[in-house]
């Protein structure tokens, strides 16, 4: 009997954990066989306080679940504090300003070095105009100029000095070169390779044929058959030579 009882009692206690809230509870007891009755003659009113029997603890093994204010805590602890985004600040108006006049200045600087190179085009222009503007008429001169050296080179001087008519005309003659020779110095033309012994040029020379001379420096100049002339530094007639052959 006494069995039963403890029995009856550890029932009792069982539907009591299983209760929500710190109420108190009215609770009859179970009915139990006959030979219980005079444990329990009649029925009797118990008052349970649930803190009292099942502990905070306790609670938490009857749920998993959490209570509202640890989870705000975690919550709080997982969220990162979002950082503000720093304001971006704009220019200031006086560093505009040292922008807009380097700009200027960089514009001006530019404008000024165009005009400078149109200045120097336009002189250099000018100049070409100034220096080779007579290029085709004293290139028109220079066959006068080599039939004068002809007619010069085809006197006899033992005849000069006996015929003085002779002599009068062979002195115009050269008077008359001299005179050309001068006139065309004055606009800038220039005689080259009068003699032979110069070096062989491929741009101041035109070979027109090429011996051997045993005598002569293999490479250079051998005969003069036309003289060059040079317009202010550029040729304006390649002399017409014979080259001697080298070995």
């Amino acid at each position: 009997m006494m069995i039963k009882s403890l029995t009856s009692r550890r029932l009792n206690t069982a539907i009591l954990r299983a209760a929500v809230g710190n109420s108190t509870t009215t609770v009859a007891p179970l009915s139990t066989a006959a030979t219980s009755a005079s444990f329990f003659p009649q029925q009797q009113t118990v008052n349970y306080n649930i803190d009292s029997l099942v502990s905070t603890p306790q609670r938490r093994w009857l749920s998993d679940a959490k209570p509202p204010a640890e989870k705000e805590e975690e919550k709080a602890e997982e969220t990162p504090e979002e950082e503000a985004p720093a304001e971006e600040e704009g220019p200031s108006a006086e560093e505009k300003l040292k922008e807009e006049l380097a700009e200027m200045k960089n514009q001006l600087l530019r404008s000024l070095a165009e005009q400078e190179n149109i200045r120097s085009i336009a002189r250099r222009d000018v100049e070409a105009a100034r220096n080779f503007s007579v290029k085709s008429f004293a290139k028109s001169l220079l066959e006068v100029a080599d039939n004068l050296d002809r007619a010069l080179e085809s006197v006899d001087d033992g005849e000069v000095q006996k015929n003085e008519t002779l002599k009068l005309f062979v002195e115009g003659i050269e008077m008359t070169n001299g005179g050309l020779a001068k006139a065309l110095k004055s606009n800038g033309v220039e005689v080259f390779c009068e003699a032979p012994g110069d070096e062989f040029d491929v741009e101041k020379h035109q070979a027109l044929m090429e011996y051997e001379d045993p005598k002569a420096t293999p490479g250079t100049v051998g005969v003069v058959m036309k003289k060059g002339y040079m317009l202010n530094g550029r040729v304006l007639r390649a002399a017409e030579v014979g080259v001697v052959k080298k070995k």
